[in-house]
């Protein structure tokens, strides 16, 4: 049975003309997401996105608080530079053995960029500029991140915290890994409890810290 959160959901889409498969490839996630979402789901980390994607108003998205075009332009929203929902870009790291700096691949091909109100920014102290987004590529960090997640890195924080995560550059390859302080020495250590095949790593004078994960977006509800 639909939830509240799903109808209007449903209904926005509906009014937006947009299939769930539509909707999904344009929030970034499987059309059993939406799917899921109208059926029985309750809100979600994806409700900016969806709101600024169908141009409704995400306080009536998420609580059914005023009309659904209430505050809505009816001119295209631009996702790039929007002062009120500033984006956060999904990219691949481009990273090289033993080097401290990094470049980046934008995935525009990927689905729209990440899209959060202007206050989230400013409630964690975020830069816009310094957030990235980054696939999940296995499942080293299952159960908190599974193989296709997004994770947003804030590369501004890249001071190491005990039982934070991060995404690492390790010997040129992009991981995320939690931070453990342990013995005198840091370590990449990974949630998955098979360790055999997930074992922890030492953090060598090679290996740099590219930024704090800060959120994460799964289609696992």
């Amino acid at each position: 049975m639909a939830t509240e959160f799903g109808q209007r959901l449903k209904a926005a889409r509906l009014h937006a003309g947009l299939t769930q498969a539509q909707l999904a490839k344009r929030v970034g996630v499987g059309q059993s997401t939406i799917a899921e979402l109208e059926r029985s789901g309750h809100g979600s980390s994806y409700v900016s996105t969806m709101a600024v994607t169908m141009r409704v108003s995400p306080q009536w998205l998420e609580k059914g608080v005023g009309e659904m075009l209430s505050g809505v332009s009816k001119q295209p929203i631009d996702l790039e530079n929007n002062p009120d929902y500033p984006a956060v870009k999904r990219v691949k790291f481009k990273l090289s053995a033993g080097a401290s700096g990094f470049g980046v691949e934008h995935l525009n091909e990927e689905g729209n960029p990440l899209v959060f109100r202007k206050d989230w920014y400013d409630r964690n102290g975020y830069n816009p500029d310094l957030l990235l987004a980054v696939y999940i590529a296995n499942g080293s960090m299952e159960p908190g991140l599974f193989d296709g997640d997004t994770v947003v890195v804030n590369t501004a924080q890249t001071e190491p915290k005990d039982g934070c995560v991060f995404a690492v550059n390790y010997e040129g390859e992009m991981v995320v890994k939690r931070l453990v302080r342990d013995e005198g020495r840091w370590w990449l250590s990974s949630d998955n409890p098979d360790q055999r095949r997930y074992p922890r790593k030492v953090c060598h004078d090679g290996v740099h810290l590219i930024g704090e994960v800060v959120h994460k977006q799964s289609e696992r509800i």
